[in-house]
């Protein structure tokens, strides 16, 4: 009787699932084109114009560990996609964090999680830090994008994610227009420790796009003043190209 109450409630569910869509169709976040009941928030051909990095393959160098080569020591970096400007891929960020978009970081960080799930670099990672930021722009925005990526990954990975370990001290003005010294110094300003101990050996920070890394390296290395032998990865939605 159980198995039968099972898959009559599945069928209900189903038909209803179905119903909606009917009433309520959703649309691709690209294309705007009428989204198949299987696809989520952007269609398939949409998906394949994004262009992968395959990081989680590398067996050697990968841009990204390029990029902090002689600036801080990482176990491990990745990165979903390549950031390139008047790309697809910029009017989804753009999407995630100014247009209310919060299924779709969670679902982004459900796909990256999926990406490095059978990839033997990153099973020693023990928790995930997201990007924190200041409460006031939290306030306007209605979430942390970068944390929103983190909750996914740690669905996929089943990893806890530390909200309090990095607090953002300060509301900064934007990062564009300066280099990659003058970014660092303005970040580097930004972070403070918060109030949950990192009582791991090996932590991730999780962030939604890397143009300099400046960001990442300043939390890396205030994380790194308190806890000197902790082991620190990167992990990315996108990075620029």
């Amino acid at each position: 009787m159980h198995l039968i109450n099972t898959k009559i409630t599945s069928c209900i569910d189903r038909y209803l699932e179905g119903f909606q869509h009917l009433l309520f169709p959703t649309i691709c976040l690209q294309c705007s084109q009428e989204l198949s009941r299987f696809e989520k928030h952007i269609c398939a051909f949409c998906w394949d114009k994004l262009q992968r990095t395959y990081f989680e393959s590398y067996e050697g160098a990968s841009d990204m560990d390029q990029l902090f080569w002689g600036r801080m020591e990482l176990t491990e970096t990745f990165a979903l996609y390549y950031f390139e400007k008047e790309k697809p891929i910029q009017e989804i960020l753009h999407a995630l964090k100014y247009q209310f978009k919060a299924p779709l970081g969670r679902h982004f960080g459900e796909t990256m999680g999926k990406a490095i799930l059978n990839s033997q670099k990153y099973k020693r990672i023990e928790a995930l830090i997201p990007v924190p930021i200041h409460a006031q722009k939290r306030f306007v925005r209605g979430y942390n994008q970068s944390e929103l990526l983190a909750e996914g990954m740690a669905k996929i990975l089943e990893l806890p994610v530390l909200l309090e370990a990095v607090e953002k001290k300060a509301n900064n003005m934007s990062q564009t227009g300066k280099n990659r010294f003058l970014r660092w110094d303005n970040a580097s300003e930004q972070f403070c420790l918060g109030k949950t101990p990192v009582s791991y050996r090996h932590i991730a920070i999780v962030d939604d796009v890397i143009t300099t890394g400046s960001t990442l390296e300043a939390m890396a290395q205030l994380l790194r003043t308190k806890y000197p032998n902790l082991q620190i990865s990167l992990l990315s939605f996108a990075i620029a190209k």
